[in-house]
């Protein structure tokens, strides 16, 4: 039999009779004189609104929704309105072998909440919070535990955009920054010190100053939904620095804004988009609908566990009692229910519409993909985003890979949607930091990942391309430890990934050897040069333009300390003003643009495309597949930008190459061996002899030419 238990109710106030209300929107809505409630539970039988003192700790009154529309309970409170602080309690069947987890003891969090009320004292995991038992899991947990739950807090508010506008940078034409709000300006003395490492420092001059001169078009934040800590980090002293553990899907971080007050992270973050927008600058957020944090079997019941743990979650058909794990984190949120979907796209509407933000990164991309047989690439997800007027021209861009099974995605994901492009990361390393690569595989992803992206009738800028993220090494950290070092994160040092495909350069760590100091230098130019001149659509990683270090943590999701904040005071200037110069380069010349390339040579017989080998000739099979040779070149005879053919010069070896140039006059524009990767090298159209037909390519460097137009001569 199922068990139905109801706790003592606190004796109402003067509250207004709730009435029916409508089913719609979802979460609590102000309109006509009072507010409205609706909530979704399909297996609940009854949902009741709590009423809260301003400050969410004592609940004033507990009332029953009084209509339901299928499974959307409803009501209307009279003469409500915002700032209302209330919670939810669902009543239903305690039946964790079926799926069913409703625990009336237990206040529950609006998933549509706009506003989240956190308890006095700051939320505590040895607060009653789980539903079940302990010691008994199949029995549920009798604790009330309203005191220290967070609520939810009616909004209605606006905002003077002063005619804000969306920037609209094509993919052809974007390089994205992946930053933390947080570790960027932490640390960054022109940012007054009470705005550092919030929305209002990242909007502050010094700190926009810094994107427009490295030229960045848009800013990829890692999450800044509202999240929770996990219980382990909190008991070892640590946090959920990079965000990945949701609590509310409608609301800003409030870690990240200057002032506590209610609403105030809401305005700030909405200034920081008007600010970087006025700047050119779009603004793409980091988001995490694939889990939440309520965790797994063991986990708490917050929020919506309570209100419908078999719709939210997906469940194994043969043991509903657990969670399918998906994500790594405990839970997978099942988007093949309707009214899941609908949160994941109003949660989305809701940021582009009252926030203005430009385009999502979709962690774990697959899980919204996922039906009943694996991922679908034309799943209802993708079909509602596809017909959305509101997210018509959103950036969206997928991590392609999930840990469920046939989880790895590359390439797989729908015309119109980016993907985050590891095959482009893994060869660009292996080329340049000794592992196991042919010239054939580096081609691909020089030239926009053809086969995984072209046979799919896609274009190369769908390729997100990148060296390093906040997951994993930093640049500089790639080129300067062999292995990593987590032991911050007081797993053992057994987080994190091992194959890293990085290179110490002969030397673990740091050093004040001066052979080793230039070669990482020049690794770390190699690379940058490699993902900035590439085809497809660049994301640089905010720090490694300055040369920032985690020491050896390539897991630091736990770190809110000097070891991700970003050090402005040992910033690399050379190494900035050589990133700004790269991608000043590419946004004039764009070397391989937004099209596929044919090899097929134009009516004046240049190839709008060919490979070359150092000794000028093409390459064949037996040379794209020499996984000991390190040089190669590519003609470059329609560049995306227009303009005079180009010429690319890659040497991966450790010393000097001489490369045979086509004939003609040409100017150097990179050559990243030296380290403002400008050069006065100028050959010119009619220069003649042996040493005039090469050119000395320098150790592990990359060189760019452009051809110089023919001389006028005199006419006859």
């Amino acid at each position: 039999m199922d068990r139905l238990n109801t706790p003592t109710r606190p004796a109402a106030p003067a509250l207004a009779p709730l009435q029916e209300g409508r089913p719609w929107p979802m979460g609590a809505s102000v309109r006509d004189g009072g507010v409205n409630f609706a909530v979704f539970s399909a297996h609940a039988t009854q949902l009741e609104l709590c009423v809260f003192d301003a400050e969410g700790s004592v609940e004033l009154a507990r009332v029953p929704l009084p209509a339901r529309s299928g499974n959307v309970f409803h009501g209307f409170l009279p003469g409500a309105g915002a700032g209302l602080v209330y919670g939810l309690r669902a009543q239903g069947p305690w039946r964790p072998d079926r799926g069913h987890r409703f625990n009336p003891y237990k206040l529950l969090l609006d998933p549509w909440a706009r506003e989240i009320v956190a308890p006095a004292g700051g939320f505590s995991w040895q607060a009653p919070h789980m539903g079940h038992d302990a010691e008994h899991p199949a029995d549920m947990d009798t604790r009330d535990n309203s005191r220290w739950a967070h609520k939810a807090r009616v909004v209605h508010d606006s905002f003077d955009w002063q005619g804000d506008t969306h920037p609209r940078t094509p993919l052809a034409t974007s390089v994205l920054y992946e930053v933390h709000v947080r570790s960027f300006t932490k640390l960054l003395a022109g940012v007054p010190e009470a705005l550092r490492g919030t929305y209002a420092g990242m909007a502050h001059d010094t700190a926009v100053a810094h994107l427009q001169r490295l030229g960045v078009t848009a800013v990829s934040l890692l999450p800044v939904h509202q999240l929770l800590s996990e219980a382990r980090l909190v008991d070892h002293g640590l946090v959920n620095h990079w965000g990945y553990n949701t609590l509310g899907f409608f609301c800003p971080e409030p870690r990240y804004a200057s002032s506590a007050e209610p609403g105030a992270a809401r305005d700030e973050f909405r200034r920081l988009v008007q600010r970087l927008h006025a700047a050119g600058i779009e603004v793409i957020l980091d988001v995490v609908y694939n889990h939440t944090c309520e965790g797994d079997e063991r986990g708490a019941t917050l929020s919506w566990r309570g209100l419908d743990n078999a719709s939210w979650y997906r469940l194994p058909p043969d043991a509903k009692d657990r969670f399918e794990n998906f994500s790594g984190c405990g839970n997978t949120v099942d988007v093949r229910h309707p009214r899941v979907l609908q949160m994941v796209m109003d949660s989305l509407r809701y940021w582009v519409q009252d926030f203005h933000v430009d385009g999502f990164r979709f962690d774990l991309g697959p899980v919204l993909g996922r039906g009943d047989q694996g991922f679908e690439r034309d799943g209802p997800f993708f079909k509602a985003v596809l017909q959305d007027p509101v997210l018509q021209g959103t950036k969206m861009i997928a991590e392609p890979w999930d840990i469920g099974p046939d989880g790895y995605q590359v390439g797989n994901f729908p015309r119109g949607w980016a993907e985050w492009n590891d095959h482009f990361r893994d060869t660009t390393r292996a080329f340049w930091l000794g592992g196991d690569c042919t010239r054939g595989e580096m081609a691909l992803r020089l030239a926009g990942s053809s086969d995984l992206f072209q046979s799919r009738q896609r274009p190369p800028t769908e390729s997100i391309n990148y060296i390093a993220s906040h997951d994993g090494f930093t640049l500089a950290d790639l080129v300067s430890y062999d292995l990593k070092h987590n032991q911050a994160n007081l797993e053992d040092n057994r987080d994190g990934h091992g194959h890293n495909l990085s290179w110490n350069c002969g030397w673990e760590g740091p050093t004040t050897d001066p052979q080793v100091l230039a070669l990482r230098a020049r690794l770390q130019r190699a690379l940058l040069a490699t993902l900035l001149l590439a085809q497809g659509t660049p994301m640089l990683a905010a720090g490694d333009e300055l040369g920032h270090s985690q020491g050896g943590n390539n897991n630091p999701y736990c770190q809110d300390n000097a070891i991700t904040w970003i050090d402005w005071s040992r910033a690399d200037a050379s190494l900035l003003d050589y990133t700004a110069h790269l991608i000043a380069l590419r946004k004039r010349l764009l070397p391989l643009g937004p099209r596929w390339y044919t090899g097929v040579a134009d009516a004046r017989g240049l190839a709008d495309l060919a490979w070359l080998r150092r000794v000028g000739e093409p390459m064949t099979p037996e040379h794209w597949d020499n996984r000991m040779s390190r040089i190669m070149g590519a003609f470059i005879g329609a560049p995306g930008g227009g303009g005079a053919p180009l010429l690319l010069m890659i040497n991966g070896r450790n010393m000097d190459a001489s490369f045979r140039l086509p004939p003609g006059g040409w100017l150097a524009e990179l050559d990243s061996a030296n380290p403002d990767g400008r050069s006065p090298w100028r050959r010119a159209a009619q220069a003649a002899g042996p040493a005039a037909d090469h050119f000395n390519l320098r150790a592990r460097s990359l060189v760019l030419l452009r051809a110089l137009p023919e001389p006028v001569g005199p006419a006859r």
